[in-house]
């Protein structure tokens, strides 16, 4: 294949397709490759299908679709950008590559608040959530992370999109301490360890186990948000928590506990599974 001196769009997509299936990957990252690398996206790709390749663009084209195929790393990690919302983010190694589910739960925030409102988004991770509502609403955002690795590309893409939210390094609400929140967010690591052997491998080798894990059957996160919510003098009116879909019980009981005058209730996403768990006032 690297030999070949032209190559069309067409044969670049059938060749990587092909390659791609002899190696039990998605065909469809081939799309998603060739669309990064030739800067067409969507169905300007298939329009132009019969244009040949540059040099530059096959050979980025090929060496990308043969460590997707060979190694399992993420084609996000090989472009450094995935899809959330309508935008792309960059990402990197040390944030969690943003899942279809928690689009879900940006739906939902999105209905939930009005002009200027103040949202608190915890563990914020690429900031995706964060930059996403920010851009999509008129509230005013905050985010947190322990992690300086993901709060440095989180501020990246704040600024590469135009979103206006302040930072906070730290640990869940500690940072926000003395901060008026009406809603608060999170997407916390809410896998058990003892569940890490049933893991792709592809998510075990190249996710950050700090956005996958946590202790107490992947509930830690929660529990420590509830306790901090309870010792809160200023409540949110609303929190929304993604969680594992065998979790939606136990997270449900916590809110009740932390806030027993809301209404808590748990939301199932499009494939009916557990996904979020909300209490309202």
């Amino acid at each position: 294949m690297n030999k070949m001196t032209d190559m069309t769009i067409r044969e670049a997509l059938q060749w990587a397709s092909s390659f791609l299936q002899e190696h039990g990957r998605e065909s469809r990252v081939a799309v998603l490759l060739l669309e990064h690398y030739t800067g067409l996206e969507g169905s300007g790709l298939f329009l132009e299908d019969d244009r040949k390749l540059s040099l530059e663009e096959k050979e980025s084209f090929i060496k990308a679709v043969r460590t997707h195929a060979e190694t399992g790393e993420p084609y996000q990690h090989i472009t450094g950008r995935a899809p959330f919302y309508g935008r792309y983010f960059r990402v990197t190694p040390d944030v969690l590559i943003p899942r279809q589910e928690t689009e879900e739960l940006m739906d939902l925030i999105r209905k939930n608040t009005g002009h200027g409102d103040r949202i608190a988004d915890i563990g914020t991770g690429s900031g995706v959530l964060a930059v996403t509502l920010a851009l999509e609403t008129e509230a005013d955002v905050l985010a947190t992370d322990i992690s300086k690795e993901a709060l440095g590309i989180a501020r990246e893409n704040a600024a590469s999109l135009g979103a206006d939210v302040r930072f906070y390094e730290g640990s869940f609400l500690e940072p926000l301490e003395k901060e008026h929140i009406d809603i608060l967010v999170s997407n916390p690591p809410y896998i058990a360890w003892e569940e890490k052997e049933e893991l792709d491998e592809t998510v075990k080798k190249y996710d950050p186990a700090l956005a996958l894990f946590a202790e107490n059957d992947g509930l830690l996160a929660y529990e420590t948000l509830c306790k901090e919510l309870k010792a809160r003098n200023d409540t949110p009116r609303f929190v929304a928590f993604e969680i594992g879909h065998t979790q939606g019980g136990a997270v449900r009981r916590m809110l009740q506990d932390a806030l027993p005058t809301y209404t808590v209730e748990v939301i199932k996403d499009l494939n009916g599974r557990d996904r979020i768990v909300t209490a309202r006032v």
